[in-house]
């Protein structure tokens, strides 16, 4: 389910806002110039592999590349008993930008961004389904939870793909 809490800094224990409503969430987070958007879930195995996933929305993917410029997708699959789980969680706990928008589609599983914004905090969990655009240069950061269970499909103009650029800030989850 697709959820936001909203936070005015420095208080960052209880939120001053949440919202439930999937329009409500997109309209105000279209307001901070972040696009959420709500895409139909293929019916998958669980043993599905990327290059499977990337097919059942090809479609899509590709829309947005014309549309956007993108170049690359790939599929990210953290579960609770991936290897590095709890590395890559650390990693991207930490704020960061990109050069390029941050687009995620959420095949499976649910997992959370914080969006700082002025003198508040967005705490946006995303869960199948969603796709999110954080546009370029956005501050943000990314909790999988201890234990990780999503699948996402992953866009990028890069072909390198992710690449964070560490601000330094001191983040809460």
């Amino acid at each position: 389910m697709t959820t936001l809490s909203i936070y005015h800094r420095p208080h960052i224990t209880h939120p001053v806002r949440h919202l439930t409503s999937f329009s409500d969430i997109s309209a105000l987070l279209a307001n901070a110039g972040i696009q959420l958007e709500r895409w139909h879930i293929a019916t998958i195995a669980p043993d599905a592999g990327s290059e499977e996933l990337l097919r059942l929305y090809d479609a899509d993917i590709e829309r947005l590349k014309q549309q956007e410029g993108y170049t690359s997708a790939d599929v990210i699959k953290l579960t609770p008993d991936h290897a590095e789980r709890q590395a890559l969680r650390e990693k991207f706990l930490q704020e960061h930008t990109h050069a390029e928008d941050e687009v995620r589609f959420f095949v499976h599983g649910s997992g959370t961004f914080f969006v700082p914004l002025d003198n508040q905090v967005l705490r946006l969990t995303c869960g199948a389904g969603d796709l999110l655009r954080v546009p370029a240069n956005t501050p943000h950061w990314f909790d999988s939870g201890e234990y990780p269970d999503f699948v996402a499909i992953r866009i990028f103009t890069n072909p390198a793909g992710w690449v964070g650029l560490f601000t330094g800030a001191e983040t809460f989850h």
